[in-house]
């Protein structure tokens, strides 16, 4: 068994590296950008009288990223080579992802609203794998540049991690479908100019098949967006949207009409296994801080870092690290070989396991910093907020384990 980083891995990280040091950094530093960095962050970026949303400045900040990232051939790194990618592998994407979050807040790469030189477009996946030669043609390219942007609308006010429960209805009529209904927390709302919907159209409550997608615009007349929920981690771009016999026609379809929940399958995977990857790298970057911390630290007359009470629980910290780590390299090594149903399971063990070593890196590295770590001028309380979510949302950790527990005891197919 060979667990070197293969070497073209290991020659685009260099080569991201550079990238960030010459055209990154500074643009991270100049006009004072670095106030959505440092401790006015949350305030600089949030319009807290427009329903807490981005502030302009902070998203055109992180279009011109994009934008050079995307000049410099980085940011469909992962997309087809059709899409103007590199065929990045799910191992390439894990081990970039864990990189660039080692390497604590930046521009290079944001925790708040996952905007990365390396782009993640599960969304973009979806269009690819599930989309109309008609629907690539009409959204693909924009989809990538930020000219079209998609919600993802599956969660519900009574109904979150139980997606085959769903309440928003598709009914046919004509040519048409009529879609009625809510969502909550539905990301990218602020700025989306369509929104995937997903809609019972067929079958019974708790089951799998007859839930459809739907690409909705978000001007559509009864597509009403009432509020947005304000967040541990501000900014928002979470909605309530209300559906009142919002339109489509028939081929506002993704995918097939009933299966749209592979789709939503397709979506979680895709991310999950790159939050788990971040996720390391972020709990990582604590602990470097907290062990440069501990041994510059001096109390009582010598280095923090003697205590067993500040070494333990980071060499703890560190092993679950290491071990997380070579999981979710060995998951996304696996999901390379074989469709992502085959390694459901493993997939959860990463995602769960790693959102958890996040926050208890980021709360240890708060406590090893003392007061000054439980200021904003320390980047652990931002680490915390942002990470803390991914423990409930696409798939609370709960739902990660039973999955695992399911596929252990029979209960549940692979694919």
């Amino acid at each position: 068994m060979d667990f070197e980083i293969p070497q073209d891995i290991r020659d685009k990280l260099a080569e991201l590296d550079d990238f960030i040091e010459r055209e990154i950094r500074p643009l991270e530093r100049q006009d004072d950008n670095v106030r959505f960095f440092d401790q006015r962050r949350e305030w600089a970026r949030t319009d807290f009288d427009n329903d807490g949303k981005p502030r302009s400045e902070w998203e055109a900040l992180l279009r011109e990223m994009k934008r050079r990232a995307d000049a410099a051939g980085h940011l469909r790194f992962g997309l087809p080579k059709e899409l103007g990618g590199q065929n990045g592998s799910n191992l390439a994407m894990a081990v970039i992802r864990e990189h660039l979050a080692a390497k604590g807040l930046g521009l290079h790469n944001d925790l708040q609203n996952e905007s990365s030189i390396v782009g993640n477009f599960p969304t973009v996946i979806m269009m690819h794998r599930f989309g109309t030669p008609e629907q690539k043609e009409r959204f693909m390219e924009g989809m990538m540049t930020g000219a079209v942007r998609m919600g993802f609308g599956l969660t519900e006010p009574d109904h979150g991690s139980d997606a085959t429960w769903l309440e928003t209805s598709g009914v046919r009529d004509g040519d048409d479908w009529v879609i009625n209904g809510a969502k909550r927390f539905n990301s990218g709302l602020h700025a989306a100019t369509h929104d995937l919907i997903f809609a019972r159209t067929s079958g019974d409550q708790g089951k799998a098949d007859g839930v459809t997608c739907f690409i909705v615009p978000t001007d559509s007349p009864g597509f009403e967006v009432p509020f947005m929920w304000w967040t541990f981690n501000m900014p928002t771009d979470h909605a309530e949207v209300s559906l009142t016999d919002v339109r489509v026609p028939n081929d506002a379809i993704l995918g097939e009409e009933g299966r749209g929940l592979a789709l939503a399958q397709t979506f979680v995977h895709e991310n999950r296994i790159r939050q788990a990857a971040s996720g390391v790298g972020a709990a990582q970057f604590c602990i470097n801080e907290s062990v440069k911390y501990a041994r510059d630290r001096v109390v009582f007359g010598k280095p923090l870092w003697l205590n067993q009470a500040i070494q333990f629980p980071l060499a703890e910290l560190q092993t679950e690290c290491e071990m997380v780590r070579n999981l979710v390299y060995k998951t996304a090594w696996e999901l390379d070989q074989q469709h992502h149903m085959e390694v459901t399971d493993k997939v959860s063990m990463c995602n769960y396991r790693a959102n958890r070593l996040v926050c208890n890196s980021a709360d240890r590295a708060i406590q090893t910093h003392g007061g000054i770590g439980y200021t904003r001028h320390m980047p652990f309380e931002h680490i915390y907020r942002h990470h803390r979510r991914y423990r409930i949302t696409e798939g609370s950790e709960e739902i990660q384990i039973r999955r695992v527990a399911g596929i252990m005891f029979g209960k549940r197919a692979k694919r």
